[in-house]
C-alpha cells in the first residue's frame, strides 16, 4: 500500500496550521504544512514537533504558478497524486485599511480566488480514487451572495453556469470594482466575500464536472466555512479558536470511505447550508 498523503495550502499559521495539527492526529498518511515562505512554514513544522506530532513541509507559494507546478510535480512524483487537498491560503485586507477598493479587490481576487482556482488546476487531475478536496470559503459568500443583484445570484446559483463564466465574473468585478462602478454593476462593497463566493461555486462546477468525468472515483469536494475564527484575518474578539475553526475542514477532508455525499456543497459546522 503506498502511504497516503494530504496537503493544506497557508498553513503556516491560523486555520491552516490548525487543520494540519487535527490531520496530524487523525489521518492515517502523511500531511504536509505549505506556505510560501519556507522559514515560516519549517517553524510551524517545529511548533507541531514541539507537540509530539510529525508533519512534513513543501514550499507552495499559490500566487506563483512554477511554485504550484513544482509542488504538483513532487507530490505525483512521490506520492503519485495526492488522497486529500485543502485549499486554505487566502488573504483579507483590514475594515480600516485604507488601500483604494479597486486594489483591495484586485489584490483580493488575486489570490482568493484566481490563486485558488490554479492550484485546483495543477492538483485536481492528481487526486486519487475516494480523494477529498476542501475549499475553505466563508460565511461572507453565503451573506455576499444575498446583496448581489438578482441577476447576479442567478448567474452564482445556476446548476450549469461553467468555469469560463465564473471566471469572466470575477473578472468583471475587479474590473468594475477599479472603475468605482461595482455598486451599479450590482456587487456587495466587500472584495472578500466575492472573492469566496468564486471559491464557493468553484467547488460546485468541479464537483459537477467530477460527478461526470470520473464517476467511479467516489472524489467529494466542496466548500466549507470554519465559523469566525481569532486569526490575522478576523478580529481577536472572533468566537472560535482555530482548532474550532478546523473542525468542518477536517470532517470534510475526513469523510468516510464511500460516502457520496456531501458533495458540491457549501457546509458550515458540520451541516449542508443553502445557497
Amino acid at each position: 500500500m503506498s502511504t497516503k498523503v494530504a496537503v493544506v495550502t497557508g498553513s503556516n499559521k491560523g486555520i491552516g496550521l490548525a487543520i494540519v495539527r487535527a490531520l496530524c492526529k487523525q489521518f492515517n498518511g502523511d500531511v504536509y504544512v505549505t506556505s510560501r515562505d519556507v522559514g515560516r512554514g519549517e517553524e510551524a513544522v517545529k511548533t507541531l514537533n514541539s507537540e509530539g506530532l510529525k508533519p512534513k513541509f513543501h514550499q507552495l507559494d499559490i500566487n506563483d504558478l512554477n511554485s504550484i507546478k513544482n509542488a504538483a510535480a513532487y507530490f505525483k512524483g512521490k506520492y503519485d497524486g495526492v488522497d486529500i487537498l485543502i485549499n486554505n491560503a487566502g488573504i483579507a485586507f483590514k475594515v480600516s485599511d485604507t488601500t483604494p477598493f479597486g486594489v483591495q479587490a484586485e489584490v483580493t481576487l488575486r489570490t482568493n480566488f484566481f490563486a485558488t482556482r490554479d492550484v485546483l488546476t495543477h492538483f485536481l487531475p492528481l487526486v486519487k480514487a475516494g480523494g477529498r478536496v476542501v475549499n475553505v470559503s466563508s460565511m461572507l459568500s453565503a451573506s455576499g451572495l444575498k446583496q448581489c443583484s438578482p441577476e447576479l445570484q442567478q448567474h452564482f446559483r445556476s446548476e450549469d453556469i461553467t468555469e469560463d463564466e465564473l471566471v469572466a465574473l470575477m473578472q468583471r468585478f475587479v474590473d468594475e470594482a477599479k472603475k468605482g462602478e461595482h455598486k451599479q454593476g450590482g456587487w456587495p462593497d466587500m472584495s472578500y466575500a466575492v472573492s469566496k463566493i468564486g471559491v464557493t461555486v468553484l467547488s460546485m462546477i468541479h464537483a459537477r464536472r467530477l460527478s461526470k468525468e470520473r464517476p467511479k472515483d467516489g472524489i467529494l469536494i466542496n466548500a466549507c466555512c470554519p465559523g469566525w475564527v481569532r486569526t490575522e484575518i478576523a478580529a481577536p474578539g472572533a468566537p472560535k479558536s482555530p482548532d474550532e475553526g478546523a473542525i468542518t475542514p477536517v470532517y470534510l477532508a475526513l469523510l468516510a470511505p464511500g460516502a457520496t455525499e456531501p458533495h458540491g456543497k457549501y457546509v458550515s459546522d458540520k451541516e449542508v447550508q443553502p445557497w
